[in-house]
């Protein structure tokens, strides 16, 4: 397996041999950080995010700055000459002129693919719009893979926005190609999974799915509970947004009816779907998940430049 030169924009660019391969350096990096703090060194990271971003950003910088490279880019495309008019492809032409690789979150699905078919260096999708956000699912991957020792006979509910949740859509079509994996999804009607998406799960992997409106109704039965927010930026409606924006809170109350050993994550930002009296509970997290991302993408970087081992 040779990660070197590739484009990641979307989890199935990866085998799970080549995800196992990046999972179990990023749990390496996290045991041992000094061992790696000179691993890209010379190396330069452009981040080009067209979309506000807290924890990708910031996670791709830490990661490269641990590992003694450096970082260009702009967090807000009105800073860049995209204000001007230049298109994709000529900021990916130029910019492959000072870096070595590049993440790119944009709002419109697509654009990181086509960022790739222009640039002679590694692109990474950061996010695109409501598709797909594979690094999120790195990160999620290493964080069950630590707290549950192993990528399967898991069963994981998932809960929130699933039609525009780019997160939930890259993990449910990364962890469906693992052993013995059953979803439970929980959503409004309105906020379901896309059809093809579902269909084409269950075509190419027989997992099985189950599909509810009831948290309450599942809780007690999953090993993973996985909290999303309802994402406000995807609605085109805001009475839409406000008739659902409070599906589903998770207290300390439906949490007793739990697993003792349940693992509980969440994507982050966090808006009032999980109230902050849980975050005291030992089964909650979610900020060691934010703090596994930096080490998920530490050793994907790595990889892609040639420097993982």
């Amino acid at each position: 397996m040779k990660l070197q030169g590739k484009h990641i924009i979307d989890a199935s660019d990866l085998s799970v041999g080549e995800l196992n391969l990046i999972i179990d350096l990023a749990l390496r990096m996290r045991a041992n950080i000094e061992e790696f703090s000179e691993l890209c060194k010379g190396k330069i990271l452009a981040t080009l995010f067209y979309e506000p971003s807290t924890r990708t950003r910031l996670s791709f910088e830490s990661a490269m700055l641990k590992m003694g490279g450096s970082v260009i880019g702009f967090s807000d495309a009105e800073t860049s000459s995209v204000k001007k008019g230049e298109n994709i492809a000529d900021t990916i032409r130029v910019v492959n002129n000072y870096a070595n690789i590049i993440v790119m979150r944009h709002p419109r699905e697509g654009a990181p693919l086509l960022a790739s078919q222009y640039s002679e260096i590694p692109v990474i999708n950061g996010g695109d719009g409501g598709h797909q956000h594979p690094t999120q699912t790195l990160t999620d991957l290493v964080t069950i893979k630590y707290y549950k020792e192993h990528i399967k006979d898991i069963k994981i509910a998932i809960c929130g926005d699933l039609l525009f949740g780019r997160s939930v859509h890259s993990l449910l079509k990364t962890l469906s190609r693992y052993p013995n994996i059953e979803f439970v999804l929980i959503s409004p009607s309105e906020l379901r999974i896309p059809h093809h998406l579902k269909d084409s799960i269950i075509e190419e992997h027989n997992v099985k799915i189950y599909e509810t409106t009831s948290l309450e109704e599942c809780i007690n039965d999953v090993n993973v509970l996985y909290m999303t927010r309802i994402q406000k930026e995807r609605f085109f409606s805001e009475d839409e947004y406000i008739k659902l924006k409070d599906s589903y809170i998770l207290t300390p109350e439906k949490l007793k009816y739990a697993r003792k050993d349940l693992l509980l994550m969440h994507p982050l930002p966090r808006v009032n779907e999980i109230s902050y009296e849980v975050d005291i509970d030992p089964r909650a997290k979610y900020f060691e998940q934010a703090k596994l991302g930096v080490f998920a993408r530490m050793s994907l970087m790595a990889l892609l430049l040639g420097r993982g081992c």
